[in-house]
């Protein structure tokens, strides 16, 4: 029998199972054993073919051309990475091997990125499937153990070609209607409009909103505050000043007695352990971590540490068969902080509840917990350590009890009126012992939760005081990276949306995009100018609004998306045709393009500056990136740009805020926006007499890195789908 070829996803995975099955010999582009030889991609080698290699005429961006249907969708290499694509085709065609194996990330891009490889090599040899979440020498010895016939895994491959296909004859001809049809960079797909068009929805409930006043009533008795309470709404505010001074009034020297004592023992289960989300959103909210901070820190933790299992997950839930690997993993982990929070777990017999082990609830991959690799501090960045301390914890109190407290309700009435307080005794804290400073419970509008001494029923008190509190309605809070995160994720609870069945669509298909999109979508929409940041708050452009006006209805509204997921998943599971599918898109891609040269209006520039481009002469534009401030040309084909500032890490010495650095070389000077400005080398002098600072290395790789900004095209992911564009 001749040898297994194994195709991984990225060099250090490839290396890792290499290491594994005992494959020392240096190749190029491989590892080889005695039994096998180990590749990789570099991602994806193979993609959908541009427009013109159907035909020349699309090299011109031309409405009268569209929509571009080819008949039948071709792949082709991609330029780029072309030679480690002739490195992996070379050991396909090896005489001695007889058989591969599809090492890829285990989910629906994993699949296709090896797959097509293997399409576009020709490949006839038998494959079969290794599917593992983590990438630990046990796990890929378990996996290589029980390898499946990749024969299962052809519904996937179809789902995830239907995915890149859709999205090709969508975006690319939306995009270039609406780029013809208003003269302007205007880029638009399934994913990133909805999620603009969330961003645009929330900023007019806040312009719309008007705060109204509202009141409440608090009194003193005894030492406790009580709170009034309308006993028709249950309401702690009323919105009418005249009926909270006319109950002062009616209550002034009124005899003050406790109704009600109300005592109940409760119990609070821990929170559930992380998927790919919900640990980005907590992490944008503890660290100020973006989406895709987040993922690449997690990517790391997975290839390169090993200490974390597979990140893209959207499941909160463990599989029954990984239960019995818990011990091994808590011993993985009884180290250090973790030490005091181990012990008590491995001496006793740990079961797998219900509360964090469903299979139901599993599709490819299960929740984000620690492996059974011990982690190195010492080989860990500052943030890694933050991010894996999240998952380590959380792993931790799902597997300790319930927090237990006593919660005690008063309740005083004096003349008719009811006033309400509130308190807790904690009593074993559970799982929060986990958490040294662990956040309290989030209390119930204005009745706040206080230490009560002992009070009993029918208990006559004296009012020691009375205030009558005001406050105004809050409009909704804008967008930061985490909220929007949630809000990608269940969309319905965000958006004036009555319809049933689109909330049970977005319910079963995980909301706009996937748990491994998001955060590229986030980033995608800085990159093209749709979106900017000022502080963590998120704010769409003018183009941006300019674009959903211009957008047909369909393409802005999340039930598209939430179709499309779901469709694509009956397809991965064998419910649904494939070719019936694309059918359909093809058809609603014709819709689209008619739809969008029917339409009205002219795009203007409102971010046009008086600097010409260096490069072509156009005018240039101002935008926000998100995390600096450029000039870059009007015309998508030229694409020069220049850093303006960049926000820095640098902390200003009067207000403490992160500041701005300008200019370049010896002409650069942090600026707060206090008012605060100083020159880059007298900066380095007050940090280095405070004993820190930017040293030379810091600013060299920060120019480094502004050149390598400047050369890099805008909007990167539409790059090549716009290369061709020829503005006036």
């Amino acid at each position: 029998m001749g040898k297994t070829l194994v195709i991984a996803e990225k060099p250090s995975v490839g290396r890792d199972i290499a290491r594994v099955l005992r494959c020392p010999k240096k190749l190029d582009g491989a590892l080889e054993g005695e039994n096998y030889v180990v590749t990789w991609g570099l991602g994806h080698l193979v993609t959908l073919c541009d427009p013109e290699h159907y035909d020349k005429k699309y090299q011109e961006w031309k409405m009268e051309d569209l929509p571009m249907l080819p008949k039948q969708m071709e792949i082709d290499v991609i330029r780029q990475t072309a030679k480690q694509y002739q490195a992996v085709k070379k050991q396909i065609y090896r005489k001695d091997v007889s058989q591969i194996v599809i090492a890829t990330d285990a989910g629906r891009e994993g699949e296709l990125v090896a797959r097509w490889i293997l399409k576009k090599a020709g490949n006839q040899k038998p494959c079969r499937r290794l599917w593992i979440s983590s990438v630990t020498d046990k796990a890929i010895r378990e996996g290589f153990a029980h390898l499946r016939d990749a024969k299962e895994y052809e519904p996937l491959y179809h789902a995830a070609v239907c995915r890149a296909e859709a999205d090709w004859l969508v975006g690319l001809n939306a995009t270039r209607a609406l780029t013809c049809k208003y003269n302007a960079q205007l880029s638009c797909g399934r994913v990133q409009t909805p999620t603009l068009a969330m961003i645009a929805a929330r900023e007019q409930e806040i312009r719309q909103f008007v705060p109204k006043p509202y009141y409440g009533l608090t009194l003193t008795a005894g030492g406790i505050v009580f709170t009034w309470r309308d006993g028709k709404s249950g309401s702690y505010r009323t919105f009418s000043k005249e009926r909270i001074q006319e109950i002062q009034k009616k209550i002034a020297g009124q005899p003050f007695h406790i109704a009600k004592v109300d005592a109940k023992r409760k119990k609070k289960q821990p929170p559930l352990l992380y998927d790919l989300t919900e640990l980005q959103r907590e992490a944008n909210q503890k660290f100020g971590f973006s989406a895709r901070e987040t993922l690449n820190i997690m990517q790391r933790l997975y290839e390169n540490h090993k200490v974390l299992t597979y990140p893209r997950t959207d499941s909160r839930y463990l599989t029954s068969d990984v239960v019995g690997t818990i011990r091994e993993r808590l011993q993985a982990i009884n180290s250090g902080a973790y030490r005091e929070l181990v012990l008590p777990l491995l001496k006793q017999k740990i079961q797998g509840k219900p509360s964090f082990v469903n299979d139901s609830r599993v599709s490819d991959h299960h929740a984000i917990i620690p492996t059974e690799e011990a982690p190195s501090w010492i080989h860990m960045s500052n943030e890694e350590r933050k991010i894996y301390d999240l998952v380590a914890r959380r792993f931790l109190a799902v597997l300790y009890p319930a927090c237990e407290y006593e919660e005690t309700t008063l309740i005083g009435e004096i003349a008719g009126e009811q006033f309400f307080a509130r308190g807790n005794r904690d009593l074993t804290p559970g799982w929060k012992a986990v958490y040294e400073n662990y956040a309290k419970d989030e209390e119930e509008e204005d009745l706040k939760k206080q230490n009560l001494p002992e009070v009993k029923q029918k208990q006559q008190m004296a009012v020691s005081g009375m205030r009558m509190t005001e406050g105004k309605t809050k409009p909704p809070a804008r967008f930061t990276e985490g909220t929007l995160l949630s809000a990608m994720e269940n969309p319905v609870k965000y958006m004036e949306s009555h319809d049933k069945q689109m909330a049970k669509t977005l319910g079963e298909t995980g909301g706009l995009g996937t748990v491994a999109t998001r955060a590229d979508i986030i980033d995608k929409l800085f990159s093209s100018f749709l979106l900017e940041k000022k502080g963590e708050e998120i704010y769409t452009t003018a183009k941006a609004r300019q674009l959903l006006e211009f957008v047909p209805e369909d393409l802005k509204k999340p039930e598209l998306t939430a179709e499309w997921e779901m469709k694509l998943s009956r397809i991965a599971k064998g419910q649904l045709s494939h070719r019936k599918f694309m059918s359909d898109i093809r058809d609603y891609t014709v819709e689209l393009v008619d739809e969008i040269k029917q339409g009205e209006g002219t795009f203007r520039h409102d971010n046009l500056t008086n600097k010409i481009c260096p490069q072509c002469g156009k005018r240039l534009l101002a935008v926000n990136g998100k995390n600096s401030r450029m000039l870059v040309c009007q015309d998508r084909n030229c694409g020069y740009r220049q850093t303006v500032a960049k926000k820095t890490n640098a902390r200003c010495p009067v207000c403490h805020k992160r500041m701005e650095l300008i200019g370049k070389g010896e002409d650069a000077s942090f600026v707060c926006a206090c008012g605060h400005k100083e020159r880059l080398s007298k900066f380095q002098e007050r940090r280095k007499k405070e004993g820190a600072g930017v040293s030379k290395r810091d600013v060299q790789n920060y120019l480094k890195k502004q050149k390598k900004e400047a050369e890099t095209p805008i909007n990167n992911a539409f790059a090549d789908a716009l290369k061709g564009i020829q503005l006036k």
